[in-house]
């Protein structure tokens, strides 16, 4: 892919004075603090011994200003990019150079971030997340807004091959003279998925993991002071507290008006209250998903989704807890409809009957009273010769009755079916989870059995992926069935890579957007 804005272009000029703020507020203090001192004591701020000091102190301080206002304006004098023949290209530095590229057809993930300083100047930086850069491979910090957004919609309209000049004409828009008659790169349309209250996203932490340690260390701590006569034990709840407080903060700000749409382009996310952010996951660059639910979220109907994308779960990207977020806190209806476009064709005739097994489903007692005879694994089974699967439990296998011992409450809900698009692995008898792998996305898998596995003849499947919160393991299955699976998951893999057609996402319709509105719908 060639463009046609092969011409070095420079950043904002304000770039380097909105990212160096911090170094101008720590020189204003250095120099300032004794006066600011003597304004809280009420003492008076000039007085004789600051007058004889206050030339050098001037000196010093013009001094250091100016060379910190040089080695501002000389960085982004340094700074350019360029994008042209497939690449985004960034130089830095005027000691120290540095060139930093990605190709155009690796980028993962795009995302315009405004940090609340940006925002006041109307500017934005943009990201591209390539797979194995460790951090984000490219920078561009900071262009204007509009020319940020402009630049992205090119970039993603001309990977997909839908506008291969889009990119030249992006670019040719931030230029003074640009070659040739300038036309306009617009974002692609958009179409509103959900909107999340914030309402809801403050009830979600109140119902939180964390409230539950801190409740149970209060409760601790009353009980130990009763006993004990000590009352040193509600010290140890101070940190705890604070170290709660921040993370309900920071979950809060990075979660506040997230929103969800679908373009051509990809799946848009939009999150933040201080820095806010928008994310553009292109289609099929989503290597794993997980759908969760902690026990207290259950009495609401709520659930979270996280993901794994080639570049965000890397060590080093320190939001990317926020940024591996699909949904931070949502109904069942809006779980499938982020579903629907994570994975356009499900793959199965019947996509609600089993993602809601997967979600709520637990395979019956076999010979229990009314409960249907046990069928031999199909396809509805995920193909495994051998593999019990209940008829009314939306195909899935699980842990075969001779091993619940191993896991007393979760063996008949640790289980796995495969549609012709996608594997899916459901776990957790109290925290719910159900993790869904495209079968393209499948990399490479193992085998795994322990001493007491083997005594019962279980193991447990990985199927390894890209970096990032979800995991996906098959835990405790039938060791026939976990052989029979680890062969015919490969099988669909290949197919699947050969076959994949994740560029035309959206060409089909999603059975699961036009399904009932089930579950419970509150805010």
């Amino acid at each position: 892919m060639t463009d046609t804005g092969s011409t070095w272009q420079r950043v904002h000029p304000a770039s380097p004075f909105v990212r160096g703020w911090l170094a101008l507020a720590a020189l204003l203090f250095f120099f300032g603090r004794d006066a600011f001192e003597r304004l809280l004591r009420g003492a008076p701020v000039f007085d004789e011994r600051f007058a004889a000091r206050a030339p050098w102190l001037l000196l010093g301080g013009g001094t250091v200003l100016l060379l910190t206002v040089l080695g501002f304006v000389l960085s982004w004098y340094f700074t350019r990019y360029q994008v042209a023949d497939g690449y985004v290209r960034v130089n830095t530095g005027f000691l120290f150079k540095q060139q930093r590229q990605a190709r155009l057809d690796r980028v993962q993930a795009i995302d315009v971030v405004q940090p609340l300083l940006a925002r006041i100047f109307g500017l934005a930086e943009l990201r591209f997340e390539v797979a194995d850069a460790g951090q984000s491979a490219v920078h561009l910090a900071y262009l204007r807004v509009d020319e940020a957004r402009r630049l992205r919609a090119a970039i993603l309209a001309g990977a997909a091959g839908s506008a291969p000049g889009a990119v030249g004409a992006a670019v040719a828009q931030g230029q003074e003279n640009p070659p040739g008659p300038p036309h306009a790169v617009a974002e692609a349309l958009e179409r509103p998925v959900l909107t999340v209250p914030p309402q809801r996203l403050a009830g979600s932490l109140v119902l939180s993991e964390q409230t539950v340690v801190l409740v149970l260390g209060a409760a601790a701590s009353v009980l130990l002071s009763a006993v004990t006569e000590n009352r040193s034990f509600y010290f140890y709840l101070i940190p705890a507290g604070l170290g709660i407080l921040a993370a309900y903060w920071n979950s809060f700000n990075k979660g506040y008006n997230f929103t969800a749409a679908v373009s051509d382009d990809g799946i848009r996310l939009r999150y933040g209250l201080l820095d806010t952010l928008a994310q553009t996951l292109p289609p099929g660059r989503i290597q794993a998903l997980r759908v969760s639910q902690p026990p207290l979220w259950r009495i609401l109907g709520w659930y979270r989704m996280q993901v794994n994308v080639a570049g965000y779960g890397a060590p080093g990207n320190g939001d990317s807890a926020s940024r591996t977020t699909l949904l931070p806190v949502g109904t069942l209806p809006e779980v499938l409809a982020m579903l629907s476009l994570v994975l356009p064709d499900p793959g199965t005739p019947d996509p609600v009957r089993v993602f809601t097994a997967g979600l709520h489903g637990l395979a019956p007692i076999p010979g229990a009273a009314g409960t249907p005879a046990r069928s031999i694994g199909g396809p509805a089974a995920g193909g495994v010769p051998g593999g019990a699967a209940a008829p009314d439990d939306g195909g899935f296998v699980t842990t075969p009755q001779r091993a619940r011992l191993l896991a007393p409450l979760g063996w008949r809900r640790n289980g796995f079916t495969a549609t012709d698009t996608a594997l899916l692995i459901r776990s957790g008898r109290w925290w719910r989870h159900l993790v869904l792998v495209p079968h393209q996305r499948t990399q490479s898998m193992a085998l795994q059995q322990g001493p007491l596995a083997r005594r019962f003849r279980v193991a447990d499947l990985v199927l390894h992926t890209t970096a990032g919160p979800v995991a996906p393991r098959l835990i405790q299955v039938g060791l026939d069935e976990g052989r029979a699976l680890l062969d015919a998951q490969a099988a669909r893999a290949r197919t699947a890579r050969k076959q994949q057609l994740s560029e035309h996402w959206l060409v089909r319709s999603h059975p699961l957007e036009h399904a009932p509105q089930e579950g419970p719908q509150h805010g």
